[in-house]
């Protein structure tokens, strides 16, 4: 594995108002930082990142916080593979969520189609969410660094969210085309 570098910050921010802090940790999450402890994390030494955290650190002086900025490397091979190991196990951990979200999905449309409630109104339900999922996964693989081991298992699990989905859709439309009367099928 090549040397990696990272952005090391670090910050203090004052406990109140506790909106600051929270808003400060939320954009570095936003940006996929990994902390290694209050007020100390890493992300991957990017010029996006480098700016991004340079406006942070604008912030947290607005917010009467301290910032310090730094790049930083592994001391070793060692010391790279736990930072490395860090920022997987963080987008693992969304990409579980994820799976889970969409094993939901699935179970609940079996449970549509066992029931045989094929509406328009539910399929369209069903799009709008998986729209979400794949808003979602892109967001997650956006922060996914180096590649988390759970990325295919996510991917695949989309994957077969959609073809339920669509294997739904279908039962929609049968199920509908059945109940239109026979004058309104043939015109069709």
């Amino acid at each position: 594995m090549a040397s990696l570098e990272w952005l090391l910050l670090t910050y203090k921010v004052p406990a109140e108002p506790a909106r600051k802090r929270v808003s400060i940790w939320r954009k570095l999450k936003g940006m996929g930082a990994v902390y290694l402890q209050g007020g100390v994390c890493l992300l991957p030494k990017t010029d996006d990142h480098l700016r991004r955290l340079k406006m942070l650190e604008n912030e947290i002086a607005e917010a009467e916080g301290e910032a310090l900025l730094l790049a930083t490397v592994g001391l070793d091979q060692k010391q790279q593979e736990k930072v490395v190991a860090r920022f997987n196990a963080d987008r693992d951990d969304e990409y579980k969520e994820f799976i889970e979200k969409c094993l939901a999905f699935e179970a609940e449309i079996d449970d549509e189609t066992q029931r045989a409630h094929f509406t328009f109104a539910e399929l369209e339900e069903n799009e709008q969410e998986l729209m979400k999922f794949r808003n979602w996964i892109e967001k997650i693989r956006k922060l996914d660094f180096y590649g988390a081991p759970r990325a295919g298992e996510a991917a695949e699990r989309l994957q077969r969210s959609e073809t339920i989905l669509d294997a739904y859709a279908h039962n929609v439309f049968a199920a509908q085309e059945e109940n239109r009367p026979p004058e309104a099928a043939k015109r069709s």
